[in-house]
This record gives structure tokens, sequence and C-alpha cells, in this order.
């Protein structure tokens, strides 16, 4: 495979933590640029990894084989008004990792014959642990999708979706997701040391508990309903707690939670757009 010129827009933590997957995966540094309007944030990435750096735009994208937007939604427009005029021509692939802003939105700043993925990452890439939702264009060739693929992997799980709106769906189930998880192991802390246990005994346990749970989900082969079957013994603690979650409707508390994430993701693409 051809090993692109990957030009990044913003060297923010998830920019800086693609590129350092990116290289640790042996992709060569010198083909790997980055502009920042901040110094300190170019500092730290050469720290990662000794890419080009620069803070101009149009001089990072100028020859760039993909373009990679990682930059806050509310300035996207700006940044691909300010990128258009570097870019060689209509065939650089563009990715976006931006939550909210359409590839309608894109193309319409870009150009029409762009061909762009919009990719929906997670915060566990930070630690090459994350898992990212993709949507390609039609104008987006087999060879760019593999550079998408090959990029965002380089710091965990990617999925393609098949339709646009379905990163809704991913926006709202591992985009926010960390925080479910978060929200979950501060509501289980809480309840451990208002029976007795001291704050760092019950966080050690509640955090190595939910490390445990996600490594067997993901090297055990079953499925989640009969993971959770085998924990729980008939007439035991287990099941004790889980009739109460149940009985408190915790799964219509969760299905409500995740469409308003999802209804806020579609709001978001029609106020940016």
């Amino acid at each position: 495979m051809t090993t692109p010129v990957i030009a990044f827009i913003g060297a923010g933590n998830m920019a800086t933590s693609i590129i350092g997957g990116l290289v640790a995966a042996g992709h060569p540094a010198q083909q790997i640029r980055a502009a920042d309007p901040f110094a300190e944030s170019l500092q730290r990435l050469s720290e990662v990894a000794p890419v080009v750096t620069c803070n101009n735009n149009i001089e990072a994208v100028t020859g760039a084989d993909v373009v990679i937007l990682a930059v806050k939604p509310q300035v996207m427009a700006a940044v691909c008004a300010d990128i258009r005029t570097g870019l060689a021509d209509t065939s650089t692939l563009v990715i976006s990792i931006a939550a909210g802003i359409t590839i309608d939105s894109m193309q319409s700043w870009i150009g029409e014959d762009t061909p762009i993925v919009r990719c929906m990452p997670n915060t566990p890439a930070l630690l090459g642990c994350g898992a990212s939702g993709l949507y390609a264009n039609s104008n987006v060739t087999a060879q760019q999708r593999d550079w998408a693929a090959q990029i965002l992997s380089a710091v965990g799980i990617i999925d393609w979706v098949p339709a646009e709106h379905d990163l809704d769906a991913v926006t709202a189930l591992s985009g926010s997701g960390p925080a479910y998880f978060f929200l979950l192991m501060e509501a289980m802390v809480d309840a451990a040391v208002s029976q007795g246990l001291s704050l760092e005994t019950a966080t050690r346990l509640t955090l190595q508990t939910g490390m445990g749970a996600a490594r067997m989900g993901l090297e055990k082969d079953l499925d989640l309903a009969e993971l959770r079957r085998r924990v729980t013994s008939p007439g035991g603690t287990t099941e004790a707690a889980v009739k109460e979650f149940e009985a408190s409707g915790l799964r219509k508390l969760v299905s409500d939670a995740m469409q308003a994430a999802a209804d806020r993701a579609d709001a978001m693409a029609k106020e940016m757009g």
C-alpha cells in the first residue's frame, strides 16, 4: 500500500494521539505534518514524534494525500475556507473528526467533488483503546478507504457505517459512552463508600472491575447477556442487584439517554451546517 503524506489541521490531544499511534505503527514521521496556531501544542506534539510542524494551514496541506481536520466544530467552516486554496486538487482525501459537521456542509466549503470521510472517535483513543465509527462519501476511492482505516486503527478499533446518519448513533454509543461508564462507576464508588469502604478501596475495586468486565466481553466468545447470566447465581447477591436495576427501568433509562445524545448530534449538525 502506498504510504500517504498526512496533514493534520489542529495538534490537540486527539491529533497527537493519532500521530503517536501512526508513528508507533511504522508510518514515517517525515510524511506527517501538523499545523496549529498555538506553539505549545506543536511543542507537545514534537515531544511525541518528530513530525513536520507549522502554524500555517495552507503550508501543511499543500501536496498532502490526506488532510485530517482535528479542530473544533465551531471553526470548521473557517478552516475549510482557509485550506481550500491549498489543496492540490479535489482528489485529496479529507477526514473530519469534528462532531456535528455533515459531509454536505464540508463539500459546500471545500468542493463538491472532494472525497470526505467523517469519523466519530472517542477519548479512549488517547490511550490507544479507541472505538471509531467511519462513513465515506461516494468520492472516496478504495485506496482512500484503506488509508482512513489505517489511520484510525492506529488508536483503536474502527467500524464503517452504511449511512451518514448512523454516526449520530455512534456518537450516542461510543462517542459519549465513556462518560456513561464513568457515571456508573462514580455511583458504584459512592454506594460502596456509604456501605463502609474507604474511597481509595472503593475506587480501585470499581476501576479494576470495569476493566475486567470489558476484557471478558472482548475475549470470551459469548454474548453480553450470557456473560451476565454466568455471574448471576439464582437467589444470590448479583441477582438481587440485577432485579433492582431491571425494576427501576435501567434499560429504558439508557435507551432514553442515548436517544437524547443522538438527537443532540442531529441538532448540532443543523446548527453548524
